[in-house]
């Protein structure tokens, strides 16, 4: 049907008005095509999106439920034996479930949530609308993107019902931990559950970002030049790249070690004795799944956090009513943390016995990646500088994003320090920085994407007055739930451990603990109201009226109210001018569309 909207559009008016005038017909969409196999990128971008909300209650769930653990460790709660049966029994969660419930939740959220969630739902929805095509250059392939990220979910949701429990080796899953399956249970069916999962996962991602990296390539509409894409578009181009070259590596330990643990190899495996029976396995490495595991997982945290900081440049630069500013230095510190991602993944590994000079080197090339952060927050921040500007719920959480990525990259300096490093490594100060930078920044990158495009995903607003109260309260709770992790971990205090209370030392923290609990619980409360008011406003929502409600330049303002599959009736409209003409020559805003006048100054 696209191809016959770009080639005859009028034969396609024809036939609608045909098919109409006999009460439908067998030409109609049927419910499962139209919406559950469906090669619309819009379709399958809002898949993503419904799919990513409901993983993040149950990620979100199940932080919640340890950090109960965490604020009361003394504490029955018979609700949680109601729920889980022998892995809370007595109403407190055991020791080997608790760690089960920590590594589920680090996965769910970093590889369902903020990977598939965010890059899928934005780069689906938003790259064939702003570069002005019809769809994606495969909507076949685009779709199998989706299901293997369906069945994904459903090999990792699956794990969670069985006798064993799910996998229980943190996300990292590091062996021998999760290569033997007489370490634990929790290394038993639920970890070669994991490793398929995040195998068909991985697919997904691959199938996503060719996908996503040749639309941009081939598929721009006339005018449309590389430096006339908006900041969107290049991020996601840039996070496609990195998934391409990076998710394979992954991709290859997770099968490496289904092979150590099913068919008796020794590549993550030597000089391993078990209840004094020693195993055969010789001349495997463990640190080499570490190698293979941060190649993938240090690119990962820009993965998630790249499309955020498009959309929010995006965001910032309509609702400041100013052009962004440094586009070229916008890209140029776009590229430069990209290729910067490759460099710095043995940060992560500054405790294994890592070669101090080697060291050395991953310390330079770490600080080195907070000269593009920087640029792109002083850039950020000027274009704030002086505009008028609207205070929406996008754009608060834009600003909060960068609030966020400020306060959290400033710790991650320590981090990259090898020997601040040795002290701090799996404390909770590590916990403090990645959840703050990565973890709450990347979900305000969401959130403002959400409120900012729900007009255009389904032609209704969502409610402002929840989304201010969804906004604060967030923000607030971001802050009172991770700032004081730090102190904990500067004193030393332990990641991943379910009970600290009878060491002496971290008795001091306990009240503070208790605090972040019940601020979790609350923040957790005020996202199942932002859930509500999604799929409230979905059907009952205040109607768009307007083409262009947020008075924006890009191209996916020229569609119709509600776009159906092919984007635009007639022909694709050409690109005259850059995406971010606001404020210019005493007009508030210049589409893309609109060719460059006589008289005007060009950029």
């Amino acid at each position: 049907m696209s191809e016959a909207l770009s080639v005859h559009p009028e034969i396609v008016t024809t036939h609608d008005v045909h098919h109409d005038e006999h009460g439908g017909g067998h030409h109609k969409e049927t419910f499962i095509s139209k919406y559950i196999f469906s090669m619309d990128h819009k379709t399958i971008g809002k898949q993503f999106l419904i799919t990513g909300i409901i993983w993040a209650i149950i990620g979100g769930l199940f932080s919640v439920l340890f950090r109960l653990q965490l604020g009361y460790p003394d504490q029955s709660f018979p609700i949680l034996e109601t729920f889980f049966g022998h892995w809370a029994k007595g109403g407190q969660i055991q020791p080997e479930f608790y760690y089960a419930l920590v590594t589920m939740h680090g996965t769910v959220l970093v590889f369902f949530v903020l990977t598939a969630g965010l890059s899928g739902t934005f780069a689906n929805i938003l790259i064939p609308l702003q570069i002005g095509a019809r769809d994606m250059a495969s909507p076949m392939l685009n779709m199998l993107s989706y299901w293997f990220f369906f069945l994904a979910s459903v090999i990792m949701l699956s794990s969670l019902f069985i006798q064993t429990g799910p996998a229980s080796g943190g996300w990292t899953i590091y062996p021998p931990l999760s290569a033997l399956g007489q370490a634990s249970d929790g290394s038993k069916l639920g970890m070669d559950l994991w490793l398929v999962s995040m195998a068909m996962f991985i697919v997904s991602s691959l199938l996503g970002g060719l996908n996503y990296i040749s639309t941009i390539l081939n598929m721009r509409t006339k005018g449309m030049s590389m430096t006339r894409m908006p900041l969107t578009i290049w991020a996601m181009f840039f996070t496609a790249v990195l998934g391409v070259l990076s998710f394979p590596v992954l991709l290859s330990g997770a099968i490496l070690l289904l092979f150590d643990r099913n068919l008796g190899t020794s590549f993550f495996l030597s000089d391993i004795v078990v209840n004094g029976e020693v195993l055969p396995n010789e001349g495997g490495s463990a640190i080499l799944f570490q190698h293979l595991f941060w190649f993938l997982g240090h690119p990962e945290v820009y993965i998630i956090l790249l499309p955020a900081m498009g959309m929010v440049s995006e965001i910032m630069s309509v609702n400041s009513r100013k052009p962004i500013f440094g586009y070229m230095a916008m890209l140029g510190s776009l590229f430069a943390i990209a290729i910067l991602a490759f460099l710095v993944w043995a940060h992560h590994m500054f405790v294994t016995g890592l070669n101090p000079f080697l060291g050395s080197i991953f310390v330079l090339l770490t600080l080195l990646i907070a000269v593009p952060s920087a640029i792109k927050v002083f850039n950020w921040l000027t274009t704030l500088w002086r505009g008028n500007i609207r205070f929406t719920p996008a754009m608060l959480f834009a600003i909060g994003f960068v609030s966020l990525f400020i306060s959290g990259g400033l710790t991650g300096i320590f981090l990259g320090n090898s020997t601040i490093d040795i002290h701090l490594h799996d404390t909770m100060f590590v916990v403090a920085h990645f959840h703050i930078v990565m973890g709450v920044a990347s979900f305000f990158g969401m959130f403002a994407g959400v409120y900012h495009w729900f007009p255009k995903m389904f032609g209704r607003y969502l409610n402002n007055t929840l989304g201010y109260i969804h906004f604060w309260v967030t923000m607030v709770g971001a802050y009172l739930i991770f700032w004081p992790m730090h102190y904990e971990g500067l004193a030393g205090m332990p990641r991943r451990y379910l009970d600290k209370s009878g060491w002496v030392s971290f008795n001091q923290f306990g009240d503070l603990d208790k605090m972040i609990t019940v601020v979790s619980i609350i923040v957790f409360a005020v996202q199942l109201m932002f859930v509500f008011n999604f799929f409230y406003s979905i059907f009952k929502g205040r109607k768009v009226t307007t083409q262009n409600p947020w008075g924006a330049n890009t191209l996916e303002w020229t569609t119709p109210i509600r776009p159906g599959h092919g984007n635009w009736v007639g022909e694709i409209p050409e690109v005259h001018r850059w995406p971010y003409d606001y404020g210019k020559d005493g007009r508030d805003f210049i589409p893309q569309t609109e060719p460059i006048g006589a008289n005007e100054s060009k950029h």
